[in-house]
């Protein structure tokens, strides 16, 4: 960022998504031994868990988009290649997504009665409203990312393709994790998606497609975690600039211990009779 790198900022930005959907799991783990939890804590980490699922689709798009412009429209958008502007867009995605989030627990009731609500309860079945919610966070949260993620990267490969400029091999390079990273947002989230989906046409009032679905749903949220495993390694190390920096560190701490273990070995032993 110090550097006047716009994607460090949206980089910066998926980290803090990322651990905070990392800091919800110990509850989950509680929960799911059947220990008791707080409501209102309860409510709360449910609330950070599904923020993290959104605002990191957002910042994924964010960061499509900056590539694409750059590679696409190389000579103009110098603006929105700023540090500045990409900082603020990311806040512009972390307010976009909590006004939405509290706007659909306003419509479902749930804002008014947050703690008694226990949110992180998983409902027999869904009431109308919460299935309104769900397809509205597939098709808002999921399904137009994919969409617009899609398209950049399709935009990006043609433009690369053309460029007499750019080695065959670096290319592929880029064709490849372009690829990787659709691929890694796609196995995260697409499983959860379609079953929230499902969930939002079929379980209202109905038991029996809420019992069928129930065991799917929950497999499929614990893959969510899939994608901040991979958004460091994707995002962060496969980056050139990473690869030097690691090397460098890795470097400088195998130096660190070969002196150690130098000194250790010349420092005189002592001999008890």
């Amino acid at each position: 960022m110090r550097r006047g790198n716009s994607l460090a900022v949206y980089l910066v930005n998926l980290s803090v998504s990322d651990l905070l959907y990392t800091i919800s799991l110990p509850v989950w783990i509680i929960l799911a031994q059947k220990q008791p939890v707080d409501d209102t804590l309860c409510s709360l980490i449910d609330v950070i868990m599904f923020n993290s699922f959104y605002v990191g689709s957002g910042l994924l798009c964010c960061i499509s988009m900056d590539r694409y412009l750059a590679v696409v429209f190389p000579l103009y958008f110098n603006s929105v290649h700023k540090v500045r502007t990409a900082a603020l867009v990311s806040l512009l995605v972390w307010m976009m997504e909590i006004s939405l989030q509290v706007g659909l627990l306003v419509y479902t009731g749930d804002l008014q009665n947050f703690s008694a609500a226990r949110l992180c309860a998983i409902s027999e079945s869904m009431s109308r409203k919460q299935a309104h919610v769900a397809i509205i966070r597939v098709v808002l949260g999921f399904l137009i990312p994919v969409l617009l993620m899609a398209f950049c990267f399709q935009q990006i490969i043609m433009s690369l393709r053309a460029s007499t400029s750019t080695l065959a091999s670096e290319r592929r390079k880029i064709r490849n994790l372009l690829l990787l990273l659709l691929l890694v947002y796609l196995v995260s989230f697409a499983p959860f998606q379609i079953v929230m989906f499902l969930r939002g046409l079929l379980e209202p009032d109905s038991c029996s497609a809420a019992r069928r679905l129930r065991d799917y749903y929950m497999v499929f949220v614990a893959t969510t975690t899939i994608n901040s495993v991979a958004d460091p390694v994707v995002y962060c190390l496969l980056s050139e600039s990473a690869k030097t920096e690691l090397k460098r560190v890795f470097n400088k701490c195998e130096n660190k211990f070969s002196r150690f273990s130098f000194l250790k070995k010349s420092a005189p032993t002592s001999t008890t009779v």
